[in-house]
């Protein structure tokens, strides 16, 4: 009599915040008061090994509650799934959950519930990756070209890449592989920090953290724009005359003006060299992008952190609208549409540089580089990973800089997982942060009515 097979028992999701609004962290012209927060999925299973997938969405505080209830909406497509066939090919999930005709029409495949197909995807690769003992990167450029490409959704796309362009992209690839694995663990995968330049700090915060990450090995920082030009103006000049000539000065508007107002004010910043403006304008807008990268041209346009799927990749692409293509490991719908967008961007000769600004985004986007400098585009030419110097701490498998690069993880997963003491005191409202928190507003608030009475 065979055994049981092992199956998916529960789906387990949390609401979990942090506090970043009350230093500024994560602060920009559209985003000043930011609580990066996770809708973080916990895959249970009976396989009896003790792994489990982890896997998350970021937000950034209010709302968070409604992601979180995306993803619960899920579980139906989830639970009492065979793990074995899940890891051995999490597509045919990804097809499931893209595929339910009614949650569909809440999309299609943009928005929350999409955001929520990729914290489950995230988690089932996460599971995965942990089964097969490999770190998700490690895992993806070690699989056969065949393979990744069954994973990859090409409706939509065909107009642009092909199945047989992709698997000629993978095989391609295969040459030169072990040199850049080789260099890869030696060294790690170039990163530039935003962790200088959020909005609400300081000239004398800008200063600090700018001469500490050059010290750090840094070859290019970022600054927030577009709250004041004049602002912008004297925070570029303090961090050009900071940094030097030779670090490269990224600026990012965060989607805060119209395309003319772009073209303005990138053109007022163009004194100081910077090397790329991101999201000057909506994410949804292509030819808007297009239009101001003929326009500020030398400088660099990049965007894709809001960008909502890998059509609208697939567009700004055809368009010819970007130099650089931000991807995100929580925007869109996980891994399995990822690969899509990295392989579209090796297509095109676009360079890959992954947003990476909100709590455990580095951690995840890691994989992603690593995987396309191995095995799809095969090279780090001006390619880098955003850093952010926050929140770290509360994963298990947390980010490692050295002199500037990331460091090849090593544990099996997808970095995803999340420390338990912290799920447990970040949870919101009920954590033990959190509950403290709100009964010391109470407190605060009834000792003033009291004060107003008397």
């Amino acid at each position: 009599m065979s055994p049981t097979p092992a199956r998916v028992t529960a789906v387990d999701t949390h609401d979990i915040r942090f506090p970043t609004s009350r230093e500024l962290d994560g602060s920009d012209a559209m985003n000043p008061d930011p609580d990066y927060s996770a809708a973080y999925v916990v895959l249970r299973t009976d396989a009896g090994d003790g792994h489990e997938g982890h896997g998350f969405t970021f937000t950034i505080g209010r709302g968070n509650e409604v992601q979180v209830a995306a993803i619960e909406a899920l579980r139906g497509h989830v639970v009492g799934r065979s793990v074995e066939e899940l890891c051995a090919d999490p597509g045919s999930l990804n097809r499931d959950l893209i595929g339910d005709s009614q949650l569909r029409w809440l999309g299609p495949e943009k928005g929350v519930m999409h955001m929520a197909i990729g914290a489950v995807m995230n988690a089932v690769w996460d599971l995965a990756a942990k089964r097969a003992a490999k770190p998700l990167w490690r895992l993806l450029a070690d699989a056969d070209p065949e393979w990744l490409v069954a994973q990859v959704d090409f409706r939509y796309l065909t107009d642009a890449l092909t199945p047989d362009e992709a698997l000629a992209l993978l095989r391609g690839a295969r040459e030169g592989r072990q040199e850049r694995l080789d260099r890869l663990l030696r060294q790690g995968y170039p990163a530039y920090t935003t962790s200088a330049g959020w909005l609400g700090y300081d000239d004398a915060k800008l200063t600090r953290l700018a001469t500490e990450a050059v010290a750090d090995g840094f070859t290019q920082i970022k600054l927030k724009v577009g709250a004041d030009l004049d602002d912008d103006v004297r925070r570029c000049r303090v961090a050009r005359q900071v940094v030097g000539p030779d670090i490269r000065l990224a600026i990012d508007a965060n989607q805060r003006w119209d395309v003319d107002e772009a073209v303005r004010w990138t053109k007022a910043l163009a004194e100081f060299d910077p090397y790329w403006i991101e999201e000057p304008t909506s994410p949804d807008d292509i030819l808007g992008h297009a239009a101001i990268r003929r326009a500020v041209a030398p400088v660099k346009v990049a965007t894709g952190e809001h960008v909502q799927n890998r059509i609208v990749f697939k567009q700004l692409l055809q368009a010819g609208a970007i130099d650089v293509l931000q991807l995100d490991a929580a925007r869109v719908g996980g891994v399995n549409e990822n690969l899509a967008i990295l392989l579209l961007a090796a297509k095109f000769g676009i360079p890959v540089c992954p947003h990476a600004g909100g709590v455990g985004l580095c951690e995840l986007v890691q994989h992603l580089s690593m995987f396309d400098y191995v095995a799809v585009s095969g090279t780090i030419d001006d390619r880098t990973i955003e850093y952010v110097d926050h929140l770290h701490d509360h994963f298990l498998d947390p980010v490692v800089i050295r002199q500037g690069y990331y460091k090849c993880p090593a544990l099996p997963g997808f970095s995803a997982a999340m420390r338990p003491e912290s799920i447990a005191r970040y949870t919101y409202p009920g954590g033990t942060f959190w509950a403290a928190d709100i009964e010391a507003d109470i407190k605060a608030d009834i000792k003033a009515k009291k004060g107003h009475a008397a």
